[in-house]
């Protein structure tokens, strides 16, 4: 049976290494832009503490680790340029299509909120045949502060019309699991295989953790734990 559209949450989507397999094409782009500034050696493994943390707020961090003199708007254009150079071999996790297609087929107000710029958001989702689920998206250049602050799943919930205690939030990473806490929102974690431990206390505050990442989540348990309201 239908839940009536009026009690139906809304459920907020991160994108990348959530929905999309993104990260290594982040990575990828990340090492390209720091080489062309003389940085040499960018291991998967110094990327991996960077995972769910807003693309500004990473180049931030790293233009002040290596000392890079270039502003940090310029080195956003060109990670920007590396990534969508790759972005059309995106590929969408089979279970969360399943989850999505589900929550679309039974009337759940659905967006994006991504620490990604608009252009990246985009080309994943048109590459990914996403665009014609998930039409709406806030991205990281719609707010002021990156994740783990609430502000692009405030935002979201505000695009969808939609009270923040309505929204559940679905995230790969701790940064963006306690920005849903701080939003007020339910959250289902799915850790990214090969990203930071889920057993951080970030992941703590996680209403249902699929605690194996990808291979482990469960689109019925999900959808179902999502209608319960719990």
């Amino acid at each position: 049976m239908l839940v009536p559209m009026s009690t139906m949450p809304a459920v907020i989507f991160d994108l990348d290494g959530t929905l999309v397999d993104s990260e290594p094409l982040y990575y990828e782009a990340g090492r390209r832009t720091l080489g062309r500034y003389g940085v040499a050696g960018f291991s998967w493994e110094e990327h991996r503490q960077f995972i769910g943390i807003g693309t500004r707020e990473t180049l931030e961090t790293l233009r002040e680790r290596y000392g890079i003199e270039a502003p940090v708007e310029e080195l956003l254009a060109v990670k920007n340029r590396h990534y969508l150079e790759l972005a059309a071999t995106t590929e969408i996790f089979p279970e969360m299509r399943a989850f999505v297609e589900r929550l679309r087929a039974t009337g759940h107000p659905l967006v994006v909120a991504s620490g990604s710029s608009r252009s990246a958001i985009e080309t994943a989702l048109k590459a990914t045949g996403l665009d014609a689920l998930l039409p709406g998206y806030v991205s990281a250049e719609d707010v002021g502060r990156g994740k783990p602050e609430p502000d692009v799943f405030l935002a979201a919930a505000r695009l969808l019309g939609v009270e923040p205690g309505r929204c559940v939030v679905v995230e790969d990473a701790g940064p963006g699991v306690e920005a849903a806490r701080r939003a007020g929102m339910r959250c289902i974690a799915v850790p990214y295989v090969g990203g930071p431990s889920p057993d951080g206390e970030l992941f703590a505050s996680a209403g249902l953790l699929f605690r194996g990442g990808q291979p482990e989540f469960d689109a019925r348990r999900a959808y179902e734990w999502v209608t319960s309201g719990r």
